[in-house]
């Protein structure tokens, strides 16, 4: 119920079954705290481009201060008026939290996720923390909060449907894949395309001329990782994507790089096979498969015509790759 963390993790740190009803009552409190002021970050890093998401996180970041009130509240009845101070990190074997710096790098669908889970981990927080208290009114309280937070997908709903009617969903949901598609996609699709075509020539070039796998390999190889290199640190450069919106560089960059790597190796590798001609022929299924992912990729994401996209990419990359083969068989 209560996430693990690894061993080496909880030298000098207490287990959630060790600690005392205040100790519990403390760290509920902080946990309503941390988790107000995480929605709250939410609602902070939305609200310029996703304003009806953004209340919906106001509210419950509302939800959870009421929550923290009523701990509070009980707290004082049963301690006094010092709140002992107990976290998350002081516990061993509790949940922990992303850090809300860290929100900068999710996107919509990924926080409403990330509060979901939120909710869930909360909830099981509760219901072991009711399954441990003696007085009866704190063990209400603790039931009802437990109860209150597996409602909280309900309330989440509910604010949903009041902020985030069908048409602001529509166009928040639209923002949020243009910026997808924008951030990893793009790039990561220029990468797989100048990977996968550029490399055609010198990869096959240097097989026809040699017939010599590992060389093959090796040039294949150094091409492959080279450009990914090149166009990752090209991406990441010419574009802080705050002009632009196209997203966090290192993003971008990233996206760009991989792809073009894989792009190269795709049909570099075969050629690990000491045989030429099945090498070469494994090969040439590669590229053939790579040439129409690009396609698939063109057309689910950017809106390509499947034909139009299938002829620009088979016709560019057929023509590198027979100049390729006729440069090295001359």
């Amino acid at each position: 119920m209560l996430a693990r963390l690894p061993m080496f993790a909880n030298a000098g740190k207490r287990q959630f079954r060790d600690l005392s009803e205040q100790e519990v009552l403390a760290l509920a409190i902080s946990s309503e705290e941390e988790d107000g002021g995480i929605y709250a970050a939410y609602a902070a890093k939305l609200r310029g481009e996703y304003p009806a998401s953004a209340a919906v996180f106001d509210g419950m970041a509302a939800e959870e201060s009421e929550h923290r009130r009523k701990l509070i509240e009980a707290y004082q009845r049963r301690f006094g008026e010092f709140i002992i101070p107990v976290r998350r990190e002081h516990v061993s074997d509790f949940y922990t939290r992303r850090p809300v710096w860290l929100v900068e790098n999710l996107g919509l669908d990924r926080v409403r996720q990330e509060a979901m889970d939120m909710e869930r981990q909360a909830r099981d927080f509760y219901i072991a923390a009711a399954g441990r208290a003696t007085d009866a009114e704190t063990r209400k309280l603790l039931g009802d909060l437990a109860a209150a937070e597996a409602k909280h997908q309900a309330k989440a709903d509910d604010l949903t449907e009041q902020h985030l009617r069908g048409e602001e969903r529509r166009a928040e949901d639209l923002a949020s894949r243009r910026q997808f598609i924008l951030t990893w996609v793009q790039p990561g699709l220029a990468g797989l395309m100048d990977g996968s075509v550029s490399t055609l020539a010198p990869i096959f070039a240097t097989a026809f001329a040699t017939q010599n796998t590992w060389t093959t390999f090796l040039i294949g190889l150094s091409a492959s990782v080279g450009a990914g290199i090149s166009m990752g640190f090209t991406e990441a450069a010419h574009d802080d994507g705050k002009l632009s919106g196209r997203g966090s560089p290192w993003k971008r960059g990233l996206a760009s790089g991989i792809m073009t790597a894989l792009g190269g190796l795709g049909h570099a590798l075969p050629y690990l096979i000491p045989s030429f001609w099945t090498a070469t022929t494994i090969a040439l299924m590669v590229v053939f498969v790579e040439l129409w992912a690009i396609v698939w990729i063109q057309n689910r994401y950017m809106e390509t015509p499947f034909f139009r996209a299938a002829f620009q990419v088979v016709l560019g990359g057929g023509l590198v790759l027979a100049a390729g083969i006729l440069i090295g068989g001359s």
